[in-house]
This record gives structure tokens, C-alpha cells and sequence, in this order.
């Protein structure tokens, strides 16, 4: 198993891309923090983990608030007396031009996508740094490469986690902690299948996301979290800073 003797926390673990991860590094033989806000989401994951032989605890926190992050990741290393990788997975959505997007909106995106991304990293890097080493994997998007037309507080929010992965990768490279990002295209999670039904046209708008990509198909959660694992797995323990697109063909293009 790839993640044998690892302990692994994921946030925004609850649904979609993140139970995906939680629950493959499990099958990987991971031991899994699942991080959320939503305690029965998450304690649902955590189920789901056990119900498969896994090993899994559910740690309620708002990535955004740091006292929340420093807290947590305090008990999940109580718990399980480490932490060897991080997947920053936790993010919200919202639609939105440059004229109809409020601060609060925008302060609330960042907050969640960006600084939630911060918070994690900086507080699990100081233990994983005493521990001589670790591996961060952050979930950006497509729309952290491209501008993408009318979500402009999400696109901002991604391109900044691809911004800090790349900082963050060169600062803690001495310290051996590899730090590199996924960039989805847009994937079968609840988050889209919300913001489509919220659409005027969800039919409509749901055969637009995926004809504008050569593979004309949304992707799963499942083969993002595959791309994850790869990036975590010490089989690329030279890849720090790197970018991995997997969307379709969308950024191809």
C-alpha cells in the first residue's frame, strides 16, 4: 500500500472530491483525519472509511478561522502522534462578475479557498517540519489557470492557491515538505451539481460545462483524488512546486 504507516489529513472531507481522497488514502493505508465543518457529512465519511477496514476520526473545524485550524490539527496530532500529509480540499462557490460580486462574497470566498489553504499548511507544516519532513497537496481548479467568465471571487481564490503552492513549495524545501496542487476541471461533486440546479437553464447549463472540453464529460471525484494520491505517494518525492492539471482537455485547448 502506498500511504502504509502515513497519517493524512484532509479537509473539506465530507462530500465530493475530498471523501474521495479520504477514502482511497484509507485503502492506501493511511490513517485519515477528515477535516470539515459539517459534522454529519464528515462523520459519515469517517463511517464510510471504517465500514472498509479503514482507520479514520472526524475533527470538526472552519478552515478559515484560525484558532479552528490550530486546534484541530493540535488533536489530530494527539491522536494520532503525527502528521505526515496535508490535502487542502476544503472551498466554496459562488458566481459572480466583477459588478455583481459583493465584498462579503468576495471576503468569504478567499477566506475559505485561500486563507483556509494558509491556515492548514501553516500550522500542519510546523509539526510536520519537527518530524523532518512531510507532503502537501492542495485542490485548485481550472479557473486558478484561465479566467473564466462570471466567477471572478472563485478564480481569484484559485489562482491564489496555485500562487502559494508554488511560494510555499520553495520555503519548505528545506525542510523536506514537498508542496504541489490538482487542478480539476469541473467535477461531479455536490458543490457543481448545486450551482448547476441553480442555474435558470440547469440542463442547458450542465451540457455547457461539459461540451467546452475535448472530453465532453464532467470529471469524477474519484479520478481526482487518484491524481492526489500520485502527488502524496513518495513515488514523486522530487515533484515540489508542480501544477497538474486534469480536466478534460479544458486548459489544453
Amino acid at each position: 500500500m502506498r500511504l502504509e504507516g502515513k497519517v493524512a489529513v484532509v479537509t473539506g472531507a465530507g462530500l465530493g472530491i475530498g471523501r474521495a481522497t479520504a477514502v482511497l488514502f484509507a485503502k492506501e493505508g493511511a490513517r485519515v483525519a477528515v477535516l470539515d465543518l459539517d459534522d454529519n457529512s464528515g462523520e459519515e465519511t469517517v463511517q464510510f472509511i471504517k465500514g472498509s477496514g479503514g482507520e479514520a476520526r472526524f475533527f470538526r473545524a472552519d478552515v478559515s478561522n484560525a484558532a479552528d485550524v490550530e486546534d484541530a490539527i493540535g488533536q489530530v496530532e494527539k491522536v494520532f502522534g503525527r502528521i505526515d500529509i496535508l490535502v487542502n480540499n476544503a472551498g466554496i462557490y459562488k458566481k459572480g462578475d466583477l459588478f455583481s460580486t459583493s465584498l462579503e462574497d468576495w471576503n468569504r470566498l478567499l477566506a475559505t479557498n485561500l486563507t483556509g489553504v494558509f491556515l492548514c499548511s501553516k500550522y500542519c507544516a510546523e509539526k510536520m517540519a519537527r518530524r523532518g519532513g512531510g507532503v502537501i497537496v492542495n485542490v485548485a481548479s481550472e479557473a486558478g489557470l484561465v479566467g473564466i467568465k462570471g466567477q471572478i471571487a472563485y478564480n481569484v481564490s484559485k489562482g491564489g492557491v496555485i500562487a502559494l503552492t508554488r511560494s510555499a513549495a520553495v520555503d519548505l524545501a528545506p525542510m523536506s515538505i514537498r508542496v504541489n496542487c490538482v487542478c480539476p476541471g469541473t467535477t461531479e461533486t455536490p458543490l457543481v451539481a448545486k450551482a448547476i440546479r441553480a442555474d435558470a437553464d440547469p440542463e442547458a447549463a450542465r451540457r455547457a460545462l461539459e461540451s467546452c472540453r475535448p472530453a465532453n464529460r464532467l470529471g469524477r471525484p474519484e479520478e481526482i483524488a487518484q491524481a492526489v494520491l500520485f502527488l502524496a505517494s513518495d513515488e514523486v518525492a522530487y515533484a515540489t512546486g508542480s501544477v497538474l492539471s486534469i480536466d478534460g482537455g479544458y486548459t489544453a485547448q
